[in-house]
Protein backbone atom coordinates (compact mmCIF):
# COMPACT_ATOMS: atom_id res chain seq x y z
CA UNK A 1 0.00 0.00 0.00
CA UNK A 2 1.45 3.48 -0.97
CA UNK A 3 2.12 6.23 1.66
CA UNK A 4 -0.52 9.10 1.26
CA UNK A 5 1.15 11.98 -0.31
CA UNK A 6 -0.34 14.32 2.93
CA UNK A 7 1.45 11.93 5.22
CA UNK A 8 4.96 13.91 4.57
CA UNK A 9 3.05 17.45 5.77
CA UNK A 10 1.00 16.21 8.36
CA UNK A 11 -0.29 18.11 11.25
CA UNK A 12 -3.38 17.68 13.50
CA UNK A 13 -5.78 18.85 10.89
CA UNK A 14 -4.70 16.04 7.86
CA UNK A 15 -7.10 12.58 7.19
CA UNK A 16 -5.85 10.58 9.56
CA UNK A 17 -9.12 8.11 9.22
CA UNK A 18 -6.97 7.19 6.22
CA UNK A 19 -4.29 6.26 7.54
CA UNK A 20 -3.14 2.61 8.59
CA UNK A 21 -0.59 2.86 11.67
CA UNK A 22 1.62 0.56 13.86
CA UNK A 23 2.28 1.14 16.66
CA UNK A 24 5.89 -0.66 18.03
CA UNK A 25 5.37 -1.38 22.06
CA UNK A 26 2.43 -0.92 24.40
CA UNK A 27 4.98 0.98 26.81
CA UNK A 28 4.01 4.33 28.06
CA UNK A 29 4.91 6.15 25.10
CA UNK A 30 3.47 3.54 23.02
CA UNK A 31 0.49 3.05 24.33
CA UNK A 32 0.04 7.18 24.43
CA UNK A 33 1.06 7.53 20.79
CA UNK A 34 -1.92 4.48 19.81
CA UNK A 35 -4.20 6.29 22.05
CA UNK A 36 -3.89 9.33 19.61
CA UNK A 37 -4.16 7.99 16.95
CA UNK A 38 -7.07 6.06 17.52
CA UNK A 39 -8.36 9.32 18.35
CA UNK A 40 -8.14 10.81 15.10
CA UNK A 41 -9.53 7.80 13.81
CA UNK A 42 -6.72 5.91 12.63
CA UNK A 43 -6.33 2.34 11.87
CA UNK A 44 -4.02 0.91 14.89
CA UNK A 45 -2.31 -1.95 15.13
CA UNK A 46 -0.05 -2.34 18.43
CA UNK A 47 2.60 -4.90 19.01
CA UNK A 48 4.77 -5.95 21.66
CA UNK A 49 6.71 -9.24 22.39
CA UNK A 50 5.52 -8.88 25.94
CA UNK A 51 2.89 -9.84 27.80
CA UNK A 52 2.55 -9.05 31.03
CA UNK A 53 0.03 -7.61 33.63
CA UNK A 54 0.53 -4.03 32.72
CA UNK A 55 0.83 -5.02 29.03
CA UNK A 56 -2.55 -6.60 29.05
CA UNK A 57 -4.31 -3.90 30.95
CA UNK A 58 -3.32 -1.12 28.61
CA UNK A 59 -4.23 -4.13 25.59
CA UNK A 60 -7.97 -4.20 27.38
CA UNK A 61 -8.27 0.13 26.90
CA UNK A 62 -7.08 0.43 23.60
CA UNK A 63 -9.17 -2.71 22.42
CA UNK A 64 -12.11 -1.06 23.89
CA UNK A 65 -11.16 1.91 22.23
CA UNK A 66 -10.89 0.41 18.97
CA UNK A 67 -7.21 -0.84 18.51
CA UNK A 68 -5.84 -4.15 17.38
CA UNK A 69 -3.75 -5.58 19.62
CA UNK A 70 -1.13 -8.40 19.71
CA UNK A 71 1.18 -9.52 22.23
CA UNK A 72 3.49 -11.98 23.12
CA UNK A 73 6.37 -14.04 21.29
CA UNK A 74 6.27 -13.48 17.33
CA UNK A 75 3.94 -10.66 17.21
CA UNK A 76 6.77 -8.32 16.07
CA UNK A 77 8.43 -10.30 13.84
CA UNK A 78 7.09 -8.80 11.03
CA UNK A 79 5.06 -5.85 9.29
CA UNK A 80 1.15 -6.07 8.99
CA UNK A 81 -0.12 -6.09 5.50
CA UNK A 82 -1.29 -2.80 4.20
CA UNK A 83 0.74 0.05 6.72
CA UNK A 84 1.51 3.45 5.98
CA UNK A 85 2.98 4.33 8.97
CA UNK A 86 5.37 2.62 12.11
CA UNK A 87 5.21 4.60 15.33
CA UNK A 88 7.84 3.58 17.39
CA UNK A 89 8.71 3.55 20.91
CA UNK A 90 12.22 4.86 22.07
CA UNK A 91 13.65 1.71 23.26
CA UNK A 92 13.24 0.06 20.60
CA UNK A 93 16.68 -0.63 18.24
CA UNK A 94 16.74 0.12 14.47
CA UNK A 95 17.81 -3.52 14.31
CA UNK A 96 14.10 -4.82 15.25
CA UNK A 97 13.16 -7.07 12.78
CA UNK A 98 9.95 -4.72 12.33
CA UNK A 99 11.80 -2.01 12.08
CA UNK A 100 13.89 -3.35 9.36
CA UNK A 101 10.87 -4.57 7.52
CA UNK A 102 9.24 -1.03 7.35
CA UNK A 103 12.67 0.25 5.74
CA UNK A 104 12.86 -2.50 3.23
CA UNK A 105 9.16 -1.49 2.40
CA UNK A 106 9.50 2.34 2.22
CA UNK A 107 7.14 2.79 5.25
CA UNK A 108 8.19 5.53 7.51
CA UNK A 109 9.34 5.27 11.08
CA UNK A 110 8.62 7.95 13.34
CA UNK A 111 8.77 7.97 17.11
CA UNK A 112 6.47 9.64 19.59
CA UNK A 113 8.23 12.58 19.74
CA UNK A 114 7.86 13.08 15.84
CA UNK A 115 3.80 12.05 15.96
CA UNK A 116 3.96 14.54 19.00
CA UNK A 117 5.39 17.24 16.63
CA UNK A 118 3.33 16.96 14.15
CA UNK A 119 0.58 17.06 16.33
CA UNK A 120 1.26 20.00 18.13
CA UNK A 121 -0.42 23.55 18.35
CA UNK A 122 2.44 25.89 16.23
CA UNK A 123 2.02 28.51 18.82
CA UNK A 124 3.53 26.64 21.50
CA UNK A 125 6.95 27.07 21.89
CA UNK A 126 8.55 23.70 22.85
CA UNK A 127 12.31 24.04 24.74
CA UNK A 128 14.28 21.15 24.65
CA UNK A 129 17.20 19.58 26.14
CA UNK A 130 19.35 16.58 26.42
CA UNK A 131 22.63 15.37 27.72
CA UNK A 132 24.23 12.28 28.46
CA UNK A 133 23.54 13.56 32.33
CA UNK A 134 21.57 15.91 33.89
CA UNK A 135 18.29 16.14 31.85
CA UNK A 136 15.67 15.55 34.35
CA UNK A 137 16.77 17.55 36.95
CA UNK A 138 17.28 20.49 34.28
CA UNK A 139 14.05 20.42 32.52
CA UNK A 140 12.49 20.22 35.96
CA UNK A 141 14.45 22.98 36.98
CA UNK A 142 13.35 25.09 33.79
CA UNK A 143 9.57 24.00 34.44
CA UNK A 144 10.00 25.59 37.53
CA UNK A 145 11.43 29.03 36.31
CA UNK A 146 8.59 29.09 33.61
CA UNK A 147 6.02 28.73 36.23
CA UNK A 148 7.44 31.40 38.38
CA UNK A 149 6.97 33.78 35.51
CA UNK A 150 3.48 32.69 35.66
CA UNK A 151 2.89 30.30 32.64
CA UNK A 152 1.17 27.31 31.98
CA UNK A 153 3.51 24.85 31.19
CA UNK A 154 4.06 21.29 30.26
CA UNK A 155 7.01 19.03 31.26
CA UNK A 156 7.03 16.39 29.01
CA UNK A 157 9.06 13.80 27.23
CA UNK A 158 11.65 11.30 28.89
CA UNK A 159 10.52 13.14 32.18
CA UNK A 160 6.83 13.72 32.88
CA UNK A 161 3.64 13.02 30.28
CA UNK A 162 4.45 11.81 26.85
CA UNK A 163 4.87 14.86 24.61
CA UNK A 164 1.84 13.31 22.38
CA UNK A 165 -0.06 13.67 25.59
CA UNK A 166 0.77 17.33 26.33
CA UNK A 167 0.55 18.60 22.78
CA UNK A 168 -3.24 17.06 22.84
CA UNK A 169 -4.22 18.42 26.51
CA UNK A 170 -7.17 20.73 25.93
CA UNK A 171 -6.42 23.19 27.78
CA UNK A 172 -3.75 23.82 25.79
CA UNK A 173 -0.27 24.85 27.17
CA UNK A 174 2.18 28.74 27.01
CA UNK A 175 5.06 26.46 26.59
CA UNK A 176 6.28 22.95 26.70
CA UNK A 177 9.37 22.00 29.04
CA UNK A 178 10.63 18.85 26.42
CA UNK A 179 13.39 16.47 27.89
CA UNK A 180 14.66 14.06 25.08
CA UNK A 181 16.93 11.31 25.26
CA UNK A 182 19.27 10.04 22.01
CA UNK A 183 16.57 7.11 21.65
CA UNK A 184 13.53 9.67 21.48
CA UNK A 185 15.54 11.84 19.10
CA UNK A 186 17.22 9.20 16.54
CA UNK A 187 13.34 8.84 15.79
CA UNK A 188 12.74 12.54 15.06
CA UNK A 189 12.92 14.38 11.26
CA UNK A 190 11.13 17.47 11.42
CA UNK A 191 11.77 18.79 15.09
CA UNK A 192 12.55 22.76 15.05
CA UNK A 193 12.25 23.88 18.46
CA UNK A 194 12.72 27.26 19.62
CA UNK A 195 15.80 26.96 21.91
CA UNK A 196 17.61 23.86 22.45
CA UNK A 197 20.50 22.46 24.93
CA UNK A 198 22.80 19.61 25.05
CA UNK A 199 24.49 19.08 28.86
CA UNK A 200 26.82 17.05 27.67
CA UNK A 201 27.85 14.06 26.03
CA UNK A 202 29.84 11.35 26.61
CA UNK A 203 30.03 7.33 26.15
CA UNK A 204 26.29 5.81 27.40
CA UNK A 205 24.16 3.46 25.07
CA UNK A 206 26.81 2.65 22.57
CA UNK A 207 25.20 -1.01 22.57
CA UNK A 208 22.24 0.64 21.56
CA UNK A 209 23.37 3.18 18.35
CA UNK A 210 26.78 1.24 17.46
CA UNK A 211 29.45 3.65 18.15
CA UNK A 212 30.05 7.26 19.59
CA UNK A 213 29.92 8.95 16.18
CA UNK A 214 26.34 8.07 15.89
CA UNK A 215 25.18 8.97 19.42
CA UNK A 216 26.46 12.04 19.05
CA UNK A 217 25.12 12.60 16.09
CA UNK A 218 21.05 11.62 17.30
CA UNK A 219 22.14 13.98 20.55
CA UNK A 220 22.57 17.03 17.66
CA UNK A 221 19.34 16.54 16.23
CA UNK A 222 18.18 18.41 18.58
CA UNK A 223 19.45 21.53 17.29
CA UNK A 224 18.28 20.94 14.01
CA UNK A 225 15.90 24.09 13.18
CA UNK A 226 16.01 25.76 16.23
CA UNK A 227 14.45 29.49 16.31
CA UNK A 228 16.15 31.28 19.08
CA UNK A 229 18.99 30.19 20.71
CA UNK A 230 21.22 26.65 20.78
CA UNK A 231 22.33 26.29 24.31
CA UNK A 232 26.17 24.68 24.63
CA UNK A 233 28.24 24.03 28.00
CA UNK A 234 31.44 25.51 27.30
CA UNK A 235 33.39 22.46 29.13
CA UNK A 236 32.82 20.06 26.50
CA UNK A 237 33.57 21.35 23.62
CA UNK A 238 31.34 18.71 21.89
CA UNK A 239 28.07 20.25 22.38
CA UNK A 240 29.67 23.62 20.49
CA UNK A 241 31.09 21.72 18.01
CA UNK A 242 27.06 20.17 17.35
CA UNK A 243 26.00 23.43 17.63
CA UNK A 244 28.07 24.68 14.94
CA UNK A 245 27.30 21.59 12.58
CA UNK A 246 23.56 22.46 13.12
CA UNK A 247 21.15 23.66 10.79
CA UNK A 248 19.05 26.46 12.42
CA UNK A 249 16.99 29.25 11.52
CA UNK A 250 18.94 32.92 10.21
CA UNK A 251 18.99 34.92 13.45
CA UNK A 252 19.45 31.88 16.01
CA UNK A 253 22.18 32.43 18.90
CA UNK A 254 24.71 30.63 20.30
CA UNK A 255 24.53 30.84 23.77
CA UNK A 256 27.42 28.94 26.10
CA UNK A 257 26.63 28.30 29.93
CA UNK A 258 30.18 27.96 32.12
CA UNK A 259 30.88 27.73 35.62
CA UNK A 260 33.45 30.17 35.18
CA UNK A 261 33.01 33.91 34.72
CA UNK A 262 30.81 34.18 31.25
CA UNK A 263 31.99 35.82 28.31
CA UNK A 264 30.01 38.12 26.04
CA UNK A 265 26.68 35.38 24.91
CA UNK A 266 27.19 33.13 27.98
CA UNK A 267 25.63 32.69 31.41
CA UNK A 268 27.89 31.60 34.10
CA UNK A 269 29.14 32.35 37.76
CA UNK A 270 30.92 35.56 39.24
CA UNK A 271 31.82 35.23 42.75
CA UNK A 272 29.13 32.31 43.89
CA UNK A 273 26.31 34.44 42.12
CA UNK A 274 24.92 33.07 38.61
CA UNK A 275 24.82 35.56 36.01
CA UNK A 276 23.51 36.08 32.37
CA UNK A 277 25.50 38.40 30.08
CA UNK A 278 23.76 36.85 26.84
CA UNK A 279 19.82 37.54 27.21
CA UNK A 280 20.53 41.75 28.40
CA UNK A 281 20.74 45.02 26.30
CA UNK A 282 23.72 45.90 28.28
CA UNK A 283 25.87 42.36 27.98
CA UNK A 284 29.11 44.06 26.55
CA UNK A 285 29.62 45.71 29.61
CA UNK A 286 27.24 44.14 32.24
CA UNK A 287 25.70 41.48 33.65
CA UNK A 288 21.87 40.52 35.11
CA UNK A 289 22.14 38.67 38.46
CA UNK A 290 19.72 35.23 38.67
CA UNK A 291 20.56 33.78 41.73
CA UNK A 292 23.30 32.35 43.53
CA UNK A 293 25.23 28.76 44.03
CA UNK A 294 23.82 28.90 47.55
CA UNK A 295 19.83 28.67 45.72
CA UNK A 296 21.09 26.08 43.63
CA UNK A 297 20.01 21.93 45.36
CA UNK A 298 22.06 20.00 45.53
CA UNK A 299 25.02 22.71 45.52
CA UNK A 300 27.41 20.05 42.97
CA UNK A 301 29.23 21.45 40.28
CA UNK A 302 27.45 19.94 37.71
CA UNK A 303 24.21 20.23 39.17
CA UNK A 304 25.05 24.58 39.10
CA UNK A 305 25.44 23.70 35.40
CA UNK A 306 22.63 22.17 34.97
CA UNK A 307 20.64 25.28 36.66
CA UNK A 308 22.51 27.50 34.30
CA UNK A 309 21.41 25.41 31.05
CA UNK A 310 17.82 25.48 32.28
CA UNK A 311 18.30 29.50 32.91
CA UNK A 312 19.70 30.28 29.64
CA UNK A 313 16.81 28.29 27.94
CA UNK A 314 14.38 30.38 30.16
CA UNK A 315 15.29 33.45 29.20
CA UNK A 316 15.34 32.86 25.62
CA UNK A 317 11.77 33.43 25.19
CA UNK A 318 11.82 36.52 27.94
CA UNK A 319 11.56 34.98 31.51
CA UNK A 320 13.11 37.42 34.10
CA UNK A 321 15.86 37.01 36.11
CA UNK A 322 13.53 37.21 39.20
CA UNK A 323 11.57 34.13 38.31
CA UNK A 324 14.73 32.06 37.27
CA UNK A 325 15.90 32.51 40.91
CA UNK A 326 12.27 31.76 42.14
CA UNK A 327 12.46 28.50 40.15
CA UNK A 328 15.60 27.31 41.70
CA UNK A 329 14.03 28.03 45.47
CA UNK A 330 11.12 26.57 44.56
CA UNK A 331 12.69 23.06 43.35
CA UNK A 332 13.08 20.26 45.22
CA UNK A 333 15.69 17.52 44.14
CA UNK A 334 14.50 13.95 42.91
CA UNK A 335 16.03 11.10 45.12
CA UNK A 336 19.18 8.53 43.81
CA UNK A 337 20.36 12.15 43.01
CA UNK A 338 23.46 12.90 45.56
CA UNK A 339 20.93 12.10 48.58
CA UNK A 340 22.54 11.92 51.81
CA UNK A 341 21.11 9.36 53.51
CA UNK A 342 22.54 10.20 57.14
CA UNK A 343 26.39 10.61 58.84
CA UNK A 344 27.24 7.72 61.02
CA UNK A 345 30.41 8.40 63.27
CA UNK A 346 31.33 10.97 61.30
CA UNK A 347 31.17 9.14 57.89
CA UNK A 348 28.76 10.60 55.32
CA UNK A 349 26.30 8.13 53.28
CA UNK A 350 25.37 9.36 50.17
CA UNK A 351 23.03 8.05 47.44
CA UNK A 352 23.58 8.81 43.52
CA UNK A 353 21.92 5.43 42.13
CA UNK A 354 20.93 7.74 39.00
CA UNK A 355 25.03 8.24 38.27
CA UNK A 356 23.90 4.63 35.99
CA UNK A 357 27.27 6.01 33.29
CA UNK A 358 30.40 6.32 33.38
CA UNK A 359 30.38 10.30 33.28
CA UNK A 360 27.58 10.71 35.73
CA UNK A 361 30.01 8.64 38.51
CA UNK A 362 32.85 11.65 37.49
CA UNK A 363 31.06 14.27 38.30
CA UNK A 364 29.19 12.76 41.42
CA UNK A 365 32.79 11.63 42.42
CA UNK A 366 34.25 15.54 42.05
CA UNK A 367 31.44 16.66 44.60
CA UNK A 368 33.48 15.23 47.63
CA UNK A 369 37.31 15.63 48.87
CA UNK A 370 37.39 12.10 50.43
CA UNK A 371 34.95 9.06 49.09
CA UNK A 372 34.85 5.25 49.96
CA UNK A 373 33.35 4.84 45.95
CA UNK A 374 30.68 2.12 45.49
CA UNK A 375 30.15 0.98 42.62
CA UNK A 376 29.30 -1.76 39.41
CA UNK A 377 26.15 -3.09 37.82
CA UNK A 378 26.20 -3.40 34.42
CA UNK A 379 28.61 -1.85 31.91
CA UNK A 380 25.89 -1.11 28.99
CA UNK A 381 29.52 -1.39 26.57
CA UNK A 382 31.41 1.45 28.50
CA UNK A 383 35.03 1.61 29.98
CA UNK A 384 35.98 2.93 33.34
CA UNK A 385 40.17 3.86 33.01
CA UNK A 386 39.40 7.88 32.21
CA UNK A 387 36.70 8.10 35.21
CA UNK A 388 39.31 6.25 37.47
CA UNK A 389 41.91 8.13 36.45
CA UNK A 390 40.19 11.58 37.07
CA UNK A 391 38.39 10.58 40.66
CA UNK A 392 42.07 8.29 42.18
CA UNK A 393 42.78 11.56 44.22
CA UNK A 394 39.78 10.87 46.20
CA UNK A 395 39.54 7.45 46.79
CA UNK A 396 39.30 6.60 50.36
CA UNK A 397 38.78 2.82 49.02
CA UNK A 398 35.95 1.16 46.02
CA UNK A 399 33.11 -1.52 47.36
CA UNK A 400 32.39 -3.17 44.01
CA UNK A 401 29.24 -5.28 43.38
CA UNK A 402 27.16 -6.30 40.42
CA UNK A 403 27.57 -8.58 37.17
CA UNK A 404 30.59 -5.52 35.89
CA UNK A 405 32.22 -5.11 38.96
CA UNK A 406 35.20 -6.38 37.26
CA UNK A 407 35.56 -3.75 34.57
CA UNK A 408 35.66 -0.79 37.10
CA UNK A 409 38.39 -3.52 39.07
CA UNK A 410 40.42 -3.98 36.59
CA UNK A 411 40.40 -0.03 36.09
CA UNK A 412 41.51 0.45 39.51
CA UNK A 413 44.26 -1.54 39.26
CA UNK A 414 45.40 -0.44 36.05
CA UNK A 415 45.10 3.65 37.26
CA UNK A 416 44.92 3.71 40.90
CA UNK A 417 46.71 0.56 42.06
CA UNK A 418 46.97 1.51 45.89
CA UNK A 419 43.56 2.11 46.50
CA UNK A 420 41.99 -0.49 48.50
CA UNK A 421 39.17 -2.73 46.74
CA UNK A 422 36.91 -5.12 48.08
CA UNK A 423 34.08 -7.16 46.17
CA UNK A 424 30.78 -7.81 47.39
CA UNK A 425 30.19 -10.82 44.98
CA UNK A 426 27.08 -11.92 46.74
CA UNK A 427 23.67 -10.63 44.48
CA UNK A 428 20.99 -11.88 47.34
CA UNK A 429 18.68 -9.49 49.33
CA UNK A 430 21.75 -8.91 51.89
CA UNK A 431 24.05 -7.82 49.34
CA UNK A 432 24.03 -4.17 49.97
CA UNK A 433 23.96 -5.12 53.82
CA UNK A 434 27.59 -6.38 52.96
CA UNK A 435 28.36 -3.38 50.70
CA UNK A 436 27.56 -1.31 53.27
CA UNK A 437 29.29 -2.91 55.86
CA UNK A 438 32.50 -3.46 54.13
CA UNK A 439 32.43 0.75 52.92
CA UNK A 440 32.01 1.70 56.73
CA UNK A 441 35.41 -0.28 57.50
CA UNK A 442 37.25 1.42 54.68
CA UNK A 443 35.80 5.01 55.67
CA UNK A 444 37.33 7.28 58.12
CA UNK A 445 35.22 10.12 60.07
CA UNK A 446 35.16 13.21 57.25
CA UNK A 447 34.85 10.59 54.34
CA UNK A 448 31.92 10.48 52.20
CA UNK A 449 30.30 6.62 51.24
CA UNK A 450 28.81 7.25 47.87
CA UNK A 451 26.73 5.50 46.20
CA UNK A 452 27.48 6.78 42.26
CA UNK A 453 27.52 3.06 40.11
CA UNK A 454 28.86 4.17 37.20
CA UNK A 455 26.40 1.29 35.95
CA UNK A 456 23.02 0.20 35.19
CA UNK A 457 20.79 -1.84 37.93
CA UNK A 458 19.18 -4.31 36.33
CA UNK A 459 21.50 -6.73 37.21
CA UNK A 460 20.33 -6.93 40.44
CA UNK A 461 17.55 -4.29 40.85
CA UNK A 462 14.52 -3.25 39.12
CA UNK A 463 15.34 0.22 39.00
CA UNK A 464 17.76 2.44 40.21
CA UNK A 465 15.65 3.93 42.38
CA UNK A 466 15.28 0.08 43.55
CA UNK A 467 18.79 -0.06 43.84
CA UNK A 468 19.07 3.89 45.82
CA UNK A 469 16.63 2.44 48.16
CA UNK A 470 18.35 -1.37 48.49
CA UNK A 471 21.37 1.05 49.93
CA UNK A 472 19.52 3.47 52.27
CA UNK A 473 17.65 0.86 53.62
CA UNK A 474 20.88 -0.61 54.87
CA UNK A 475 22.79 2.56 55.55
CA UNK A 476 19.50 2.55 57.97
CA UNK A 477 20.45 -0.23 59.54
CA UNK A 478 24.01 0.47 60.06
CA UNK A 479 23.11 3.27 61.53
CA UNK A 480 20.75 1.54 64.19
CA UNK A 481 23.70 -0.90 65.16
Amino acid sequence: MNTPEWLDGAGRGSPWPELSAVVAGIGISGFAAADVLVQLGATVTVVDERDGDDERERATILEILGADVRLGPGSTAQLPDGVHLVVTSPGWRPTAPLLVAAVKAGVPIWGEVELAWRLRDPETPWLALTGTNGKTTAVRMLAGMLRAAGLRVGAAGNVGDPIVSAVMDPEGHDVLAVELSSFQLHWTRTLAMRSAAVLNVAPDHLDWHGSMDEYTADKGRIYSGVESACVYNVADPVTEQLVRDAEVVEGARAIGFTLGVPGVGMLGVVDDVLVDRAFIAERQTSAAELGTIADVRPQAPHNVSNALAAAALARSIGVPAVAVRDGLLAFTPEAHRIATIATVDGVAYVDDSKATNAHAAAASLASFESVVWVAGGLAKGASFDDLVTGARDRLRGAVLVGADRGLIREALMRHAPNVPVIEVSDTDNEAMDRVVQEAARLANPGDTVLLAPACASMDMFASYAGRGDAFADAVRRHERR
